[in-house]
């Protein structure tokens, strides 16, 4: 069953997110923003957009294939003013910026694996449309998907908090709340464990842009109160917990202007916090037929599930790929000393109730839609303002019923 960390007394663990105005967070954002706008009109369209953005400047570029029409740059300005710059004074705004946007048509020898599967060349004349090994995987590859039981979303309590605190510092600065805020910040939370279970909050860093006539005195009077106390729970704080805001005492220079951004440069903040292992891909501006995004969605629903059901207190899937082949390669679990059924039955009710086939993945969790411009920032994972498909835990009853397992414990735990 592998590194049982609850053998552990005591263990550290820090995880970090960003803000939607983050240089590379925007850009994700507007690799999203592009791929939502042409999903809309074009379901079946092809999409891997890359943006990079800094100062005055933003470049789009990618592989494009649809037989629909978008208005790109008006997608990203739109993006852009949405993130927060909207005003000349940051340096850098919505409509000011210059936008080059450079897209062809995905790769031919690429969509040959892609449009028709291994898999589906071999059945021939039994092959059928809507069969689900029409679609080969775009690229070989592997991906992770993970869930543990430290908080309601079944997601690590240090890349929870540290989300939540800049989902806070957008809603603050947004609703006028604490009104000297810019778009730019970060959140990180250092959580210590005792035998595998959450004990207290080590550290809180927070840094956020702000103009530049707020002191740093009031900087951290309202950030403490108005979102590191909305945000960590009283019973994780004690005396001992540190709290750092805007280290260096000023953040007026950010965004864009300060840092140059890159769509995938967050692929940690974008899923686990590093708690769990990664597969590389990252996932902004690629449609679902890109193993990447869709199977490392349908790996966390797989884990989701899975932990939801009780059969583990923490689960990390890995399934691996190769291009042009539908079914996967290989799919491995590990459950860090907390399973309560043999590693050997996860795998079975794996392969049993999800399906990792790329056309499998995209019509059962319903993938052909818009809805990724939201998942571009505050993680793609254990949400709940959002209600994204892989993160149902409609599976979860009979799996527990399958493994042999009742509930007898607090939520989230069951037993032989």
């Amino acid at each position: 069953m592998g590194f049982a960390f609850t053998d552990s007394p005591s263990y550290l663990y820090t995880s970090e997110s960003v803000t939607e105005g983050h240089p590379d967070k925007l850009c994700d954002q507007i690799s999203d923003a592009i791929l939502d706008a042409i999903l809309a009109k074009d379901p079946q369209a092809r999409v891997a957009c890359e943006t990079c953005v800094t100062n005055g400047l933003v470049v789009v570029m990618g592989e494009i294939t649809t037989n629909s029409y978008v208005d790109v740059s008006n997608v990203i300005r739109e993006t852009i003013h949405g993130a927060g710059y909207n005003n000349p004074d940051f340096g850098f705004d919505s409509k000011s910026c210059g936008v080059i946007v450079s897209l062809q048509e995905q790769s031919k020898d690429i969509a040959l694996g892609v449009d028709s599967s291994q898999e589906a060349k071999e059945k021939g004349s039994r092959y059928t449309n809507d069969d689900p090994d029409k679609i080969g995987a775009g690229d070989q590859g592997m991906v992770v998907g993970f869930a543990c039981n430290e908080t309601s979303e079944l997601m690590p309590l240090s890349i929870d908090l540290s989300h939540k605190l800049c989902q806070r510092l957008a809603y603050v600065r947004k609703e006028g709340i604490i009104p000297y805020l810019r778009p730019d910040g970060k959140a990180q939370v250092t959580v210590e464990y005792a035998y595998g279970v959450p004990k207290r909050i080590e550290a809180v860093v927070v840094s956020t842009q702000h103009s530049p006539e707020v002191s740093q005195e009031v900087i951290e009077r309202d950030i403490t109160s108005l979102v590191i106390n909305e945000v960590v729970p009283k019973g994780l704080w004690d005396n001992n917990t540190k709290v750092f805001i805007n280290p260096t005492g000023r953040f007026v220079v950010g965004g864009p202007v300060a840092d140059t951004g890159l769509t995938g440069r967050k692929i940690l903040v974008d899923t686990y916090g590093g708690v769990a292992r990664h597969g590389g891909g990252a996932f902004s501006g690629k449609d679902p037929t890109k193993i990447d995004r869709s199977a490392a969605y349908m790996a966390r629903y797989a884990a989701k599930n899975i932990v939801a059901a009780g059969l583990s207190d923490r689960l990390e899937i890995q399934v691996s790929y190769a291009i042009g082949k539908a079914h996967p390669i290989s799919i491995s679990v590990e459950t860090f000393g907390t399973g309560r059924v043999e590693d050997s039955t996860i795998i079975e009710l794996l392969h049993k109730h999800f399906d990792f086939r790329p056309a499998a993945i995209i019509n059962n969790l319903n993938l052909r839609q818009p809805i990724y411009k939201r998942s571009a920032a505050y993680g793609h994972f254990g949400r709940e303002d959002v209600q994204f498909p892989w993160e149902r835990t409609d599976k979860a009853e009979i799996l527990r019923a399958e493994a042999g397992l009742r509930v007898v414990r607090k939520k989230g735990q069951a037993t032989a």
